[in-house]
């Protein structure tokens, strides 16, 4: 049996899809969202919830305060029974039936200038390495200058292979599950799209030249 662990629905017993995921413990969930509240992630938050199963990670999200959850499920018997545990909680959550790559590709725009605070990514085994990178990648434009990005999987998997605008911050082991959270490099000079920094440094630029003109200005009077 799969439950709410904390929040508004706490208690309320969620649908889980008969063959095909592979459902996070309760004692698992229980523990990675107790770093997620401690961590002051989840209030307000608009999470994506990947892989998504019977919905459990995302409702979890939406019991405990998050704004919005879009929950991506390729599979149709798992979509079905998310939408039903979605109906049954009146969470404010969203199932895409969709393949994830699909789904992160039809969004484009430049990296971390998306609105997306929080991606929970709890993978089938037949995910492989290249996939995951690959939908590492593709979260660029839907991710906050400040996201959150929580992969977890077996103890025996690798760590997720990050791009560039990832860094691993924690790493977390219940049991036989693993947990890896990553988000932008500290610094706002770091996360910033490499336009903004031109746009950034040519600005400072020509407020020098103006200083620089009213000093010689001075001068001259």
């Amino acid at each position: 049996m799969t439950r709410i662990v904390a929040g508004s629905v706490k208690g309320r017993v969620l649908k889980v899809p008969t063959k095909g995921t592979r459902p996070t413990s309760e004692r698992v969930r229980e523990a990675l969202f107790s770093r997620l509240d401690h961590m002051g992630v989840l209030q307000g938050a608009r999470v994506l919830d990947l892989y998504a199963g019977s919905g459990a990670l995302g409702l979890e999200a939406a019991s405990r305060g998050a704004s919005k959850v879009e929950l991506v499920e390729k599979a149709p018997g798992a979509a079905k029974v998310i939408l039903e545990n979605i109906r049954a909680t009146r969470l404010p959550a969203q199932c895409r039936m969709a393949s994830v790559v699909s789904f992160l590709a039809g969004h484009s725009g430049q990296t971390l200038e998306g609105d997306i605070d929080l991606v929970l990514i709890d993978p089938p085994y037949d995910v492989g390495e290249d996939e995951l990178a690959q939908v590492l990648k593709l979260l660029g434009p839907w991710l906050t200058r400040d996201a959150l990005v929580v992969v977890e999987r077996s103890t025996r998997s690798p760590e997720p292979n990050w791009p560039d605008f990832l860094v691993l911050e924690d790493e977390r082991r219940w049991g036989e599950t693993a947990a890896w959270f990553a988000g932008p490099p500290l610094g706002s000079e770091e996360a910033l799209p490499l336009e903004a920094k031109v746009e950034e440094r040519d600005a400072g630029g020509d407020e020098a030249d103006e200083s620089e003109a009213e000093r010689a200005k001075e001068e001259h009077a």
